[in-house]
């Protein structure tokens, strides 16, 4: 009806006859009078002698070819998203990915579908299962997630935790680091609701070196203010050994160390909406485990 009615302003707006558009004047009459009463206003005013538009009309005009373009786009989006050829995936990605895991994995996409527009958002693991059956997702990567129903999942990245601390810190010279040597430091965490079975995973190891640790739990810790607390040489954070290592080469005043006996492993994992069988969804899983392959991501932690 939009079209019909933008098809007579045109007519009117150049002085044609309404026969030049290729419609019967009864049916043509119809569709916009169904257009009125759809609207609630009239948007022409008729007369014996002629025809105009209503203030309502001429808005209509300005604002309709507008309508019709965002339409036509979102229908050849959905059509492009169930082919697979190109459309937007969110996805929800733990700080601790940010440097490596992330990068990599992006750059892959990039080389594999060109097409595939990534918006990636930081979100810590315990968020990113619900943030996917809510839709508000499309992937996730996360940290030693926990089941939920609804939620496919699977290990991308296995590898060792290692030691963040400041230069100056009295273990900075200490390579590897053993658990038990904790025993007397405070150790920066994030809080254990943002990702429950990696920071059990720290506490059972510590007690296994035969001590409870000390843990400080940044509350929602932005990764720079952590690093920069981390720069005064009073506390120690664990985290995954690929983001230990970039953090350290892009912060002065920091350096990371091995841990050992016993080793605290970290698992990320890949995570989609097992309803979900979008060709989209399905390239960038078939993405992230060739990046695992070529990676060596599953084959490089200590066992």
């Amino acid at each position: 009806m939009l079209r019909y009615f933008l098809a007579v302003a045109e007519e009117l707006h150049f002085g044609r006859a309404a026969t030049r558009l290729y419609i019967a004047q009864p049916s043509l009459s119809q569709q916009i009078r169904k257009l009125e009463q759809t609207l609630g206003t009239s948007l022409f005013v008729r007369s014996n002698r002629r025809v105009q538009l209503t203030a309502a009309g001429r808005t209509l005009v300005r604002e309709a070819p507008i309508a019709l373009a965002a339409l036509e786009r979102a229908v050849e989006l959905t059509r492009l998203a169930g082919s697979g050829i190109t459309t937007t995936i969110r996805l929800g990605y733990t700080p601790v990915t940010s440097f490596d895991t992330l990068m990599t994995l992006l750059d892959a996409l990039h080389d594999d579908h060109p097409g595939l527009t990534v918006d990636a958002r930081e979100i810590f693991s315990a968020e990113i299962p619900e943030r996917l059956c809510a839709g508000d997702l499309d992937i996730g990567l996360a940290l030693s997630p926990q089941p939920i129903h609804g939620v496919g999942a699977e290990i991308l990245r296995e590898e060792p935790v290692s030691a963040l601390l400041s230069t100056r810190h009295r273990l900075a010279a200490v390579s590897p680091i053993p658990v038990a040597a904790l025993r007397d430091e405070t150790l920066l965490l994030f809080p254990r609701r943002l990702a429950p079975v990696y920071y059990d995973g720290i506490v059972a190891a510590c007690r296994e070196a035969g001590f409870a640790p000390d843990i400080c739990a940044f509350e929602e810790p932005p990764v720079n203010a952590m690093l920069a607390r981390l720069a005064g040489g009073r506390e120690v954070s664990l985290a995954p050994a690929s983001f230990a290592e970039h953090a350290a080469n892009a912060r002065a005043g920091i350096l990371h160390r091995d841990v050992v006996h016993p080793p605290i492993l970290a698992a990320l994992s890949v995570l989609w909406p097992a309803n979900d069988p979008s060709p989209a969804v399905a390239g960038v899983l078939a993405t992230a485990r060739r990046c695992a392959e070529l990676n060596g991501w599953l084959h490089s932690a200590i066992t």
